[in-house]
């Protein structure tokens, strides 16, 4: 490479207590390895429990948000930190302690190298690791057929919120994000803008501590409101462009 990559995960935290500190501390361990200056960003999305404070005890940085804006406006909060800061690439790494850090390079390396401008950390391509309960499966690979039936990509683990994209990507999230339950419409967001996008092998864990936001009665909702988005977004963008 002919220069460091500067590399910013964004790490969208809400009440997190229990799990954000060693997320962090996986995060920097993983990225000593890397040839890349990787930053860690927490998103704390106006948590109601200690993240705030023992991030701030611990010199972690963060952007504290005043108001709660949910998934995808925390998320797109460290993105238009990533392009305001030059960042040439942004990672998304949950706060809870799903995401294995370890597999950072595997999920950088093809954005790094200009073979994809989205990658998504898969847990299906290997069927190693904590591969989430029977019905989530279902709800995903139903997700995964409707992306492909709107856009002809086919992505496996559409709701992995472990991606890395680069700088171009970073630009579009910035700007065009969805608020709820976002990760599935940015994969048809920018596959329809024109993006190489593409996904990595990666294991995943069952949560660390404290609690989904996605309960049993929250499901069902997911999945109509998503479907919704997925079909919304596809007549919307039928005429966006990559820039």
């Amino acid at each position: 490479m002919k220069k460091q990559l500067k590399v910013l995960v964004i790490i969208p935290c809400y009440n997190e207590q229990a799990n954000i500190l060693n997320t962090v501390a996986a995060l920097r361990a993983a990225a000593e390895a890397l040839p890349f200056t990787v930053d860690p960003l927490v998103v704390n999305d106006c948590s109601t429990d200690a993240s705030a404070a023992l991030l701030r005890q611990n010199g972690i940085p963060f952007l504290d948000l005043p108001v709660n804006l949910g998934i995808g406006g925390a998320v797109q909060s460290g993105y238009r930190y990533a392009v305001a800061n030059g960042y040439d690439i942004t990672v998304q790494l949950d706060g809870d302690g799903q995401h294995d850090p370890d597999f950072l390079g595997t999920v950088l390396r093809p954005v790094a190298a200009g073979e994809l401008d989205l990658c998504i950390g898969s847990r299906f391509l290997e069927k190693k690791g904590f591969q989430t309960s029977f019905m989530r499966r279902v709800g995903i690979r139903f997700l995964s057929g409707c992306i492909r039936l709107l856009c002809g990509e086919r992505v496996l683990d559409v709701t992995s919120g472990f991606r890395a994209a680069n700088a171009a990507v970073t630009e579009f999230f910035a700007v065009h994000y969805a608020t709820d339950y976002p990760e599935p419409e940015a994969v048809l967001a920018a596959v329809l803008a024109g993006f190489r996008v593409g996904e990595a092998p990666v294991e995943m864990r069952e949560r660390q501590g404290g609690v989904s936001s996605i309960g049993k009665f929250k499901s069902a909702y997911y999945m109509i409101k998503v479907t919704l988005s997925l079909v919304i977004s596809r007549l919307s963008m039928r005429r966006l462009r990559r820039k």
